[in-house]
């Protein structure tokens, strides 16, 4: 362990992730909504659930992909496309740092928030970087599999909740029909909107 490991700067982003709401679930009013460290520790294990199924899928990597994807929000929030911001703004703010808390515009600092973390962990810091680029960017098997993840994990939520809270959360299924194009993501998104379907028409 070197001496430049900052273990209680790391804890309180960790700690930040295991309480931030996520912010899509928060706007729709759902009752106790899972937080974003919820939702990857969901991500990373399916990721896991996935070995011998898609063919030159790393996934170890995946999981790591998983755990870090949305690291950067223990700094800037969790960013919907819901809040007015682009993709490309979000990867942005995310990279350097912060949103300017007063106003609506995408001003930033200099220091990205993810090198600022990375800068807590010397020892891993590079990789969670690449991890996190690579998934932004879509650049790789690893990275596509990841976002689909995100994607029907969402759903999967969203499905959950409206049956145990009785509120409609259709929205999310519209956002996200026919963005699920790889198997077995094709295969359980099917299956999820079939069983949701049956039981809106019970």
């Amino acid at each position: 362990m070197t001496s430049s490991f900052q273990i209680f700067e790391i804890l309180d982003v960790l700690d930040s992730l295991k309480h931030l709401k996520r912010t899509g679930w928060v706007n729709c009013g759902v009752p106790e909504p899972e937080t974003v460290a919820c939702h990857m520790y969901r991500m990373a294990v399916l990721a896991m659930t996935l070995e011998g199924q898609i063919d030159g899928l790393d996934t170890v990597r995946a999981v790591k992909m998983a755990l870090v994807h949305d690291i950067a929000e223990s700094i800037v929030g969790d960013i919907t496309p819901h809040c007015g911001i682009s993709n490309q703004d979000k990867f942005d703010l995310e990279s350097q740092g912060s949103l300017n808390p007063v106003s609506n515009s995408t001003s930033v600092f200099k220091f990205q928030a993810i090198k600022r973390i990375a800068t807590y962990v010397p020892n891993v810091g590079e990789e969670w970087i690449m991890l996190w680029r690579e998934y932004e960017e879509a650049a790789s098997l690893t990275a596509r599999v990841v976002k689909h993840l995100d994607k029907f994990d969402m759903i999967a939520q969203a499905e959950k909740y409206e049956q145990t809270h009785g509120i409609n959360l259709q929205q999310f299924f519209t956002s996200t029909s026919g963005v699920l194009t790889m198997e077995p993501f094709l295969t359980w998104d099917r299956e999820l909107r079939e069983k949701r379907n049956q039981r809106i028409n019970q």
